[in-house]
């Protein structure tokens, strides 16, 4: 398999999972403002020119976080990063992925979009930031309640939903969102960011670009 990441962005939630999966894969870094790759153009791969995008082993395309996310659980369900399909603790795990991408992951992106060549779509201003920062602290508070004294958002174990939630938590604090006063989640947020398959990942990809110059 091959993962189209770009540093920073949503695709370091399926190359965390990748490693915690124990699957074989390699990656492929995206230039996502110049839409480039080592291959060419990256929109011959995604008219959607965004990450991730895993290419499974037989060819096939997918793209979307959340969707990318289940599928690699859904090779190694041994490692039990997503509860058994048709129980009620899956649709539970799934309601997380949801909530993560629409309520939390589509607050995040900037209304102006950079003018579309940004490398990745959080807001670059000041005032930006501000108006993200107002939109995603209720969502970070509603997790944080939820959350509670579990370990991880499905209780004692490192599912699929928290390698998603962990990058957006990477994302607040690119944007000086402090995580502190939501005792939990800051707890958690440490607490993921020492797992090795986090620090093997993050050592990988290396510091995210610059949102301001």
């Amino acid at each position: 398999m091959i993962l189209f990441y770009a540093p920073g962005a949503s695709s370091l939630a399926p190359h965390i999972l990748l490693r915690e999966a124990e699957c074989p894969f390699t990656v492929e870094k995206v230039d996502l403002a110049g839409k480039r790759w080592s291959g060419g153009d990256f929109r011959a791969i995604t008219p959607k020119s965004y990450v991730p995008v895993l290419q499974t082993d037989d060819g096939d395309i997918l793209t979307e976080c959340a969707v990318i996310l289940q599928f690699i659980a859904d090779l190694k369900p041994e490692r039990g990063l997503l509860p058994a399909i048709g129980t009620r603790a899956r649709y539970h795990a799934l309601e997380w992925l949801n909530f993560i991408a629409t309520e939390i992951h589509g607050n995040f992106i900037a209304p102006d979009r950079h003018n579309g060549v940004a490398a990745n779509f959080l807001a670059n201003t000041t005032a930006g930031q501000k108006a993200t920062r107002i939109w995603v602290a209720p969502r970070l508070a509603y997790v944080d309640q939820m959350l509670g004294e579990n370990s991880f958002l499905m209780g004692v174990s490192f599912t699929a939903p928290d390698a998603y939630l962990f990058v957006m938590l990477t994302w607040a604090q690119r944007l000086a969102l402090d995580l502190t006063p939501w005792h939990h989640l800051s707890a958690y947020y440490a607490r993921i960011a020492d797992l090795p398959s986090v620090r093997e990942t993050l050592a990988l990809e290396g510091p995210p670009h610059s949102l301001r110059p």
